[in-house]
């Protein structure tokens, strides 16, 4: 299996498109300036406590307060806010975390007002990014990840990766951790860390807790609501998690994030150093390998399976409906059940797909084509659930109802990844009238002689590509004759998700120009 890494960077986000066999299985977008992200510890102040909620309202620096509930606070709470005063009070040397007496635990069935008081100075991590008119989401329960390793401060727990599962390897990790581990932090094995080196372990294991130190030892100078540390850039962090052998390439169009990739892998991984290419070609990254035509495929309301079968996907704020419909589908099969069967199977897939690619959460309900057969149900139950072992955030799957209603519930962490499919006629505009077609290359041909006289420099104009072959279709070409009357070459560049008669100019550079 072949999967590959596509990063498009622009002025006002990162879109990182993962690929498997050239299928788009994963695509996420992140703001260039963004805050709140799943991981990001902040320095930060209660504002309200709400005995109703068991729950306090937190200043994290959002524009609405997070949320943080009891249950977050974790058992070593009262540990965890003795050694943070401490380190704010602190203006000299920081206290080292080895050297201090864990207090007892919270009480399990306890009160939010017991621990936690408005204006009170607390260190939390986000939990779950703003969603809708959310807040983020808080835990006090502190975790840093790395490659292999995860620290947890405040604890002294070591647990290894359920995906491990020789016995004699579970056993070694753990003496492994157990020996080398400073007092005072837990560590969880990641699945990757299988038949890593103490060597590897140990250097991690220091670097991790070096970064929790370096974070604690600043506090103090910090005014909150504060990043107290940030979780890595989002490649970076996706690289991290899912990182493994079948990687074959990984492209990249901007030059600072790819030395930041290419630094960062050869950090974890350095004879995949090799892999990290850089993209430099005039067509825009994401239209050179498919990507923007597979996301205008798959991101619709009604999304194509095989053979005339498809899928309607409805969205509400928690709960997402998957219809599966066999269309038009030839019924090669000699029978209703097993032609269900068929359809449901290549449905399953497809749907396995979507939760990952939209990272669609919440409560997710799938109503299969009716299937009679006990078997045949448990056979599509059995089979969603050997698909959803790639999906990497955590998720319930339930069997098939009687009325053949299959419910999942998966994590939600962050908003889902909505894309809009459909576009504004770019003819009339949504107004339902237009101007004469005919004047159409005439317009553009008045904007090109004035950008030419107001840029003396190159300029390419990027268009539609059924565009594009009619400007440069013949010898005698429209942008022959251009180059004729200007004394200009103009350089047509098609770019598939352009509406149909959208043009935009742009300098040798890659910037657009404006009139």
């Amino acid at each position: 299996m072949s999967n590959e890494l596509i990063i498009s960077v622009s002025k006002r986000d990162i879109s990182i498109a993962y690929t498997s066999e050239k299928n788009l299985v994963e695509l996420h977008k992140e703001k260039s300036n963004n805050k709140f992200t799943v991981g990001d510890i902040y320095l930060a102040k209660v504002k309200k406590v709400m005995n109703g909620l068991n729950a306090a309202f937190v200043d994290v620096g959002y524009k609405r307060d997070a949320f943080l509930h009891y249950f977050d606070l974790g058992p070593q709470f009262n540990s965890h806010q003795k050694f943070i005063n401490s380190a704010l009070n602190s203006k000299s040397q920081s206290p080292k975390l080895q050297n201090f007496k864990l207090q007892s635990d919270i009480n399990k069935h306890g009160k939010i007002s017991e621990v936690l008081t408005g204006g009170q100075t607390i260190l939390v991590q986000i939990a779950k990014e703003p969603i809708s008119t959310k807040g983020p989401r808080l835990s006090a329960e502190i975790s840093i990840a790395g490659r292999n390793l995860v620290l947890i401060p405040f604890s002294n727990t070591v647990s290894i990766s359920k995906k491990i599962v020789a016995d004699e390897e579970r056993k070694r990790l753990k003496r492994l951790i157990q020996s080398i581990k400073p007092e005072n932090f837990g560590v969880i094995v990641r699945t990757v860390a299988k038949n890593r080196r103490v060597a590897v372990l140990d250097e991690e294991l220091r670097e991790l807790v070096n970064k929790w130190e370096g974070a604690i030892s600043k506090l103090h100078l910090l005014d909150p609501p504060n990043v107290a540390m940030g979780e890595l850039n989002k490649p970076a962090a996706l690289l991290r998690d899912i990182l493994n052998s079948s990687f074959s390439s990984i492209y990249v169009d901007n030059d600072v994030v790819y030395s930041q990739i290419k630094e960062y892998i050869s950090e974890i991984v350095p004879d995949k150093e090799k892999i990290v290419k850089f993209y430099d070609k005039r067509t825009p990254i994401f239209d050179h390998f498919g990507i923007s035509k597979q996301i205008k495929a798959l991101f619709g309301k009604t999304v194509t399976v095989q053979s005339g079968a498809y899928l309607i996907i409805e969205n509400t704020e928690a709960l997402t409906v998957i219809d599966v419909n066999s269309g038009n589908r030839s019924k090669k099969a000699s029978d209703q059940e097993t032609n269900a069967v068929e359809v449901n199977m290549l449905a399953a897939e497809e749907i396995a797909r979507q939760l990952r690619l939209r990272d669609i959460g919440g409560i997710i309900v799938i109503d299969y084509i009716d299937m009679h057969s006990y078997e045949n149900k448990q056979k599509i139950f059995q089979y969603m659930r050997e698909l959803m072992k790639e999906d990497r955030t955590k998720h319930n799957i339930l069997p098939l109802s009687k009325i053949g209603l299959m419910q999942i519930t998966r994590q939600r962490v962050r908003p889902a990844t909505d894309i809009e499919t459909k576009e504004t006629c770019p003819t009339c505009e949504g107004t339902g009238e237009i101007t004469p077609s005919i004047l159409f290359i005439d317009e553009i041909e008045n904007h090109l002689q004035y950008m030419i006289n107001k840029y003396p420099k190159k300029i390419s104009m990027h268009v539609h590509p059924y565009i594009e072959g009619y400007l440069k279709k013949g010898i005698k070409s429209k942008q022959i004759k251009w180059l004729l009357k200007f004394k200009r070459f103009v350089k047509i560049v098609p770019v598939v998700t352009y509406n149909f008669l959208e043009y935009r100019f742009y300098n040798k550079e890659g910037n657009e120009l404006k009139p």
